[in-house]
């Protein structure tokens, strides 16, 4: 048997020539063979037919037609975030160029925990992570940065972003610098903040999070000013630029202000809403951002990013000492003080693989505007959703979006219909959309992140709910 070919190295680039033809060839037989954006028959049907696609998974001896055969059953029986009608979640369709690269990085393999095994990528991590740091912040040529004034005055330009897997990660390194830094610290956050906070403070082992009301789906100042002030001992509040339900933004420059009154620090959940930095026309809804201690982004939502492309801004780097470690093997004494940069206190992961170059190629191929255009159109998508639904007598609009999710659902219906409808769509793999519950009632949520959809598809969307809604 003879010893298969590597990805890199001078004899790469022609090795994998062939198997890009034959997954791209895979990719185009599955899509089309699934003939819409989910797979048909429900969980038991696509559980089966991958079965019997994958067969024995460690045989005696391989087939040739692995590739094809696996990477078809895979299209096959994929939710296709690039089909219109796959709008449930936080899930969006990669840009061809952040995919392409992500092949170079696979080929390429360098690993960001030590300089020696990733020379360029440890430098293009750092150029490109403190570049989003200050798209968060703010630089002296950019006093337009949103909330770079007010209740904590003038940003601090050495701002800096570790790259994460998403939002989770990011919100725990930030309730993990947040206990370093004030030991025994309690987390105050909105009804509406994502399940990974509550999560982090448990694994964290810190203090029950104090939940403030969250009326309408956004954190109410008053109750917050009224928490911060009956809590004692050192507070982090958690506010949300963007709502996994609703994409709603809770108030962030009161909150940035009560803060400040009350000596608590802040992080700010803009995994969702902090794609909106890069649009001239929706980035003052993030005005108050500048503010935060720590911000969350994460860029496989409103960067059309492959998965994974998370990022955790700090404002002050110093607050980053306690990720600080020392492995001989990895980042010697001697090594650093020679110049070799010192990688493992940019992660509490050891092996890293380069995610920041298909963020790097994307932003030089679009610029902030060509994705701050990506974000308008998805916006302006959902405006025009919610505009359908509201004038549609059958159907019932929770309110106009704040960034590009819509929540709708049959008027009349009941929650046990809404859920109905929504697994009806999916076991038929005609339309695959979300769920979320505001205000006591269950709601079909869309989550439009596909800038190619067209008003047409949008029709097609609720005329299959229509059509699927018991009268």
């Amino acid at each position: 048997m003879s010893t298969p070919p590597l990805a890199s190295g001078p004899e790469g680039p022609d090795a994998l020539r062939p198997l890009l033809d034959t997954v791209l060839d895979a990719l185009a037989e599955g899509t089309a063979a699934r003939g819409g954006p989910l797979p048909a028959g429900g969980p038991g049907q696509v559980a089966q037919r991958l079965r019997t696609a994958l067969g024995d998974p460690l045989p005696h001896h391989g087939s040739p037609d692995a590739l094809h055969t696996l990477v078809r059953a895979l299209a096959e029986g994929a939710a296709d975030p690039a089909d219109p009608l796959c709008a449930a979640h936080l899930h969006c369709p990669p840009l061809a160029v952040a995919t392409a690269a992500d092949l170079a990085a696979s080929a390429l393999n360098p690993s960001l925990d030590s300089w020696d095994q990733a020379p360029a990528a440890s430098e293009l991590e750092a150029l490109v992570a403190q570049a989003l740091a200050h798209l968060v912040y703010g630089t002296p040529d950019t006093p337009d940065t949103p909330g770079a004034s007010g209740a904590r005055g003038t940003q601090d330009i050495r701002a800096d972003a570790l790259v994460t897997t998403g939002g989770t990660e990011s919100n725990q390194l930030a309730l993990l610098l947040a206990r370093e830094k004030h030991h025994g610290v309690q987390l105050v956050c909105g009804a509406g903040a994502h399940h990974s906070l509550h999560r982090a403070a448990w694994l964290l082992g810190l203090p029950e999070p104090v939940v403030v009301p969250a009326p309408a789906g956004i954190l109410d100042p008053a109750a917050l000013d009224s928490a911060l002030t009956d809590l004692r001992g050192p507070l982090l509040v958690a506010a949300t630029a963007g709502t996994t339900d609703a994409g709603l933004i809770d108030p962030l420059p009161d909150i940035a202000d009560l803060c400040a009154t009350h000596g608590a620090r802040l992080h700010i959940d803009a995994a969702y809403g902090g794609g909106l930095l890069f649009s001239d026309r929706h980035r003052t809804r993030l005005d108050g951002l500048a503010h935060a201690d720590t911000v969350t982004l994460d860029l496989h939502k409103l960067g059309w990013q492959p998965v994974a492309a998370g990022l955790l801004a700090v404002r002050d780097p110093a607050d980053l000492t306690p990720l600080a470690h020392r492995a001989d093997y990895l980042n010697a004494d001697d090594d650093t003080e020679a110049g070799h940069p010192d990688l493992l206190g940019r992660s509490l992961r050891t092996t890293r693989r380069p995610d920041i170059l298909k963020i790097a190629v994307t932003l030089k191929t679009l610029g902030r505007h060509g994705i701050g255009h990506l974000v308008d159109q998805v916006c302006a998508h959902a405006h025009e959703l919610a505009d359908l639904i509201a004038a549609h007598p059958g159907l019932e609009l929770y309110d106009h979006p704040a960034i590009s999710t819509v929540l709708f659902r049959p008027r009349g219906a009941t929650d046990d219909t809404v859920a109905a409808v929504r697994r009806t769509l999916l076991d038929q793999g005609r339309a695959v959309l979300g769920r979320a519950t505001l205000d006591g009632r269950r709601w079909l949520k869309a989550t439009l992140l596909n800038p190619h959809t067209r008003p047409g598809d949008l029709a097609t969307l609720l005329k299959l709910v229509e059509g699927h809604t018991p009268r």
